[in-house]
C-alpha cells in the first residue's frame, strides 16, 4: 500500500472517529489490529503541537513519531521490528474496512 493512500485511509479514519482529548484543543483516533496473539496499535493525535502518533504493541507504547513525514518513514522499520504484529498492509486495509 502506498503512501499516499495510507494517509487518505487514516485521515478519513481519524474524521470518523476522533474523540477530544478533554479541552477541544487536542483530537485522537486509535487503531488496533490483533495478530497471533499479539496487538498493534496506532494512536493519531492532532493537537496545538501538531500531528503526532503514539505506537504500542502489546499494549505498551513503544515510541511517539511526530508528523507525518517521519511517521511514513518509520513504517518500514516497525514492521521488521513488530513483525508478525505490525504488516501494513493488513494493519490499514483493516483501518479501510471499518470505513
Amino acid at each position: 500500500m502506498d503512501e499516499k493512500r495510507i494517509v487518505e485511509i487514516f485521515e478519513a479514519f481519524f474524521e470518523k472517529f476522533k474523540k477530544t482529548e478533554g479541552d477541544r484543543s487536542s483530537w485522537s483516533a486509535h487503531w488496533t489490529v490483533y495478530t497471533q496473539g499479539h496487538s498493534f496499535e496506532i494512536n493519531l493525535t492532532k493537537c496545538p503541537r501538531g500531528t503526532r502518533f503514539k505506537i504500542f504493541c502489546d499494549k505498551a507504547k513503544i515510541e511517539e513519531i511526530e508528523g507525518w513525514e517521519a511517521f511514513l518513514a518509520s513504517l518500514d522499520r516497525l514492521e521488521k521490528a513488530h513483525s508478525p504484529a505490525f504488516e501494513r498492509g493488513d494493519f490499514f486495509t483493516q483501518m479501510q474496512d471499518m470505513l
